[in-house]
């Protein structure tokens, strides 16, 4: 973390270099309990060179924030092939890779950490969730959204950001089941929507039909046929034999 060497830097670069330096530590432990001095000594700098570049901890915070967010924002960009299940996982994971990488940073960045309340801190939050939700409708194809469609990307963003929080607090369910768990979460809350709405239904279905059946969504489906009794694969062959 430390450079161990002191050497002279442009300005802008020793900025971005302090800044690395605050995300680190603050990726680690929660920006509250991070002192100047710290960062200072991270970086192989004095505390009154930081304060050179940065007025004070609020200031150095916000920019880490900054970095963090775009960051953040940038695990929701996906290349619009194949089908829709599979790149959502894949978001997924890096997503979640993001989460597991920046526990308390990421902590911090969804409740303002030291810029808790602050008008700053508060619209780069609401630039992540933008971003996330525009790359959602990106990745499905759709421009406009109906009224349904919008409220079913913007609560599954929601779901995502509420369920990483929790998950930081013991890791008690095994990552990769939980990237594909909100995976099915998105394809359940589309479907409920599409049960009252014949655009979204037409929506789905068209998501659907490039659906491999092995993919995450297929897989949602074989999983709440189990749970129906009559519906499983043994079942449903004992009832052709049936000629039912």
């Amino acid at each position: 973390m430390t450079t161990g060497v002191r050497r002279r830097m442009g300005v802008e670069e020793r900025r971005q270099q302090l800044i690395g330096v605050a995300l680190e530590l603050f990726s680690n432990r929660s920006p509250d309990d991070v002192s100047i001095d710290e960062i200072a000594a991270a970086a192989g700098i004095s505390r009154p060179l930081v304060y050179h570049y940065f007025p004070g901890k609020l200031s150095l915070y916000e920019a880490a924030l900054r970095r963090a967010a775009d960051e953040l924002a940038a695990r929701f960009v996906e290349p619009q092939e194949g089908p829709l299940g599979p790149r959502l996982l894949r978001v997924m994971g890096r997503y979640f890779a993001f989460v597991d990488e920046h526990g308390p940073g990421f902590s911090a960045l969804l409740r303002g950490g030291p810029a808790a309340g602050s008008s700053r801190a508060n619209a780069m939050i609401d630039e992540v969730r933008q971003a996330a939700y525009e790359q959602i409708l990106v990745h499905i194809g759709v421009q406009d959204p109906p009224a349904r469609l919008e409220l079913v990307v913007r609560s599954w963003v929601s779901l995502a950001e509420s369920t990483a929080l929790l998950w930081l607090d013991g890791r008690r369910i095994p990552r990769a089941e939980l990237e594909l768990q909100l995976v099915h979460d998105f394809a359940a809350l589309a479907a409920v929507s599409a049960a009252y709405d014949a655009e979204m239904a037409g929506i789905l279905v068209r998501i659907l039909a490039d659906e491999p059946a092995d993919g995450p969504f297929g897989e949602l489906v074989g999983r709440l046929a189990a749970l129906v009794p009559g519906t499983g694969p043994g079942e449903r062959g004992e009832q052709a034999e049936r000629g039912d």
